[in-house]
């Protein structure tokens, strides 16, 4: 059974999407020593290699981070550039912590989301996920405001290396397409309704994270966790 978990002082609606996140719970956080692994959240073969390319960190790390982002999102880019570097430095890089990027394009109210995110999907197949999730969240402010902001991605990818040959033939392809809007609609059917919200999972236990708060709010959270784990 999952036990899922009171974060940051509020309750948790906890669930998995597009296959990931499963059965839904209210509770707090659990005292007791956490599993080292919890099976419902393996992706089926293909979901799982379609997620490395935009996951960072150890695949053995206690804690898995699901970030669920909008491009588009002012508050996702908030967490992208303030938050998302002192978790990196203080939890990814001493393998504590996993990070791993789910799409949610708000295209209701960002008109430009989804092609950003079937942008950031073509460069994960050249294993180039990261690089663009950072140019993206950087030009954010100019790409945005634009009518048509493909000359701009085109020119982020030439800065991240990408051949533009695989990017061209991505780019029209419909099952990339269909990979960004199956995974929102999964999200939105778990209950996940704003950008940025994070499901931490260690072990068994599980919860929804919602909003880009500072590393502050995320250190004791992290911390109680991942002491949990590892005792």
């Amino acid at each position: 059974m999952n036990r899922p978990l009171l974060l940051a002082g509020g309750v948790l609606v906890v669930a998995l999407a597009a296959g990931l996140i499963a059965r839904s719970r209210i509770g707090p956080l659990a005292a007791t020593p956490v599993p080292a692994a919890d099976s419902s959240l393996v992706p089926a073969a293909g979901a799982q290699d379609r997620l490395a390319a935009r996951t960072k960190g150890s695949p053995s790390a206690p804690i898995t981070v699901y970030e669920i982002a909008d491009f588009q999102c002012p508050a996702c880019r908030a967490f992208s550039l303030e938050t998302m570097p002192a978790l990196e430095r203080e939890y990814v890089t001493p393998g504590k912590v996993r990070v791993i990027f789910l799409n949610l394009p708000l295209q209701e109210i960002h008109a430009n989301a989804a092609a950003a995110h079937q942008f950031a999907m073509c460069a994960a197949e050249q294993g180039k996920f990261w690089s663009i999730h950072d140019h993206l969240f950087k030009q954010q402010g100019t790409w945005a405001r634009m009518s048509d902001p493909s000359p701009l991605f085109l020119s982020m990818a030439d800065s991240a290396g990408l051949a533009r040959d695989r990017l061209d033939a991505c780019l029209v392809d419909e099952s990339v397409k269909t990979v960004v809007l199956q995974e929102r609609e999964g999200v939105m059917r778990a209950g996940v309704r704003s950008t940025p919200s994070f499901i931490i999972q260690a072990g068994m236990d599980r919860g929804l994270f919602p909003g880009a708060a500072p590393i502050e709010a995320w250190r004791p959270i992290l911390d109680s966790l991942f002491a949990a784990a590892t005792k």
